[in-house]
């Protein structure tokens, strides 16, 4: 891959589907910026790619905060002078175990809860989106991936889990606005859900690797300039909102 050494960023990546997600990023030629909350782990995961031989650094990304929004920005400008792909990885569930959804009713959770999720699955990714687009703008190419979940299908929606499906739905909802509003520049904005995966998240009980999950991410990570946009997607397959 020529493409001037793209870059691409990749929050909540010292485990689970973000680890994974940087791994096939950089094996596919990107340079890679691999974000976690944890400085620390997220230098041992950056490690453990660089030992496998892949182009990937670390940074500390806290996608609550504004500081920490911005100083990543300023090393990616500082460092790369261009942002051509942003992941939107990290997430949060709160409210309750995903193989125990007995446990998550709306009627038990608290509004705390709620908010918190807010917080880190829809207000930090999309800040993320307002900070990074005037960078891919300078290209005339960009590749925005919000990690949803079927979860938050309004079409298939049912109880429990009412804190993590209503950011989602809101996370999808964002994904629609910002698409529409890049329409004709070459930034393509997409929501993939990975489906139940096997990690701290989804449990020993998931049926999926994340290496399996993440083929649809990378996907659309790498979208050619006539892909598509402000879609929903599972396994390179589009699904309903």
């Amino acid at each position: 891959m020529n493409q001037l050494r793209r870059v691409a960023v990749v929050t909540g990546a010292n485990r689970g589907l973000g680890f994974e997600t940087a791994r096939q990023m950089a094996q596919l030629g990107y340079r890679v910026l691999l974000t976690s909350r944890d400085g620390i782990k997220g230098k041992a995961a950056a490690d453990k790619l660089q030992s496998e031989g892949l182009e990937v650094r670390c940074r500390p990304l806290e996608v609550t905060r504004e500081e920490s929004r911005k100083r990543l920005l300023d090393y990616v400008e500082h460092e790369y002078g261009r942002l051509d792909v942003l992941i939107n990885n990290a997430g949060v569930l709160l409210d309750g175990q995903s193989d125990q959804p007995q446990k998550a009713s709306f009627f038990d959770v608290d509004l705390e809860a709620v908010q918190q999720s807010m917080e880190t699955n829809l207000y930090g990714p999309y800040r993320l989106v307002q900070l990074v687009v005037p960078l891919m703008r300078r290209n005339s190419y960009g590749r925005i991936v919000n990690l949803s979940s079927t979860l938050g299908q309004l079409s298939e929606m049912r109880g429990s889990f009412p804190a993590y499906r209503l950011s989602k739905t809101a996370l999808n909802a964002l994904t629609r606005i910002a698409a529409a509003e890049l329409k004709g520049e070459n930034i393509l904005v997409n929501a993939c859900s990975p489906g139940w995966v096997r990690t701290a998240m989804g449990g020993p009980s998931a049926p999926r690797e994340p290496a399996e999950a993440v083929r649809g991410v990378t996907w659309l990570a790498t979208l050619q300039d006539d892909g598509p946009s402000g879609g929903f997607f599972q396994d390179r397959m589009s699904i309903p909102w």
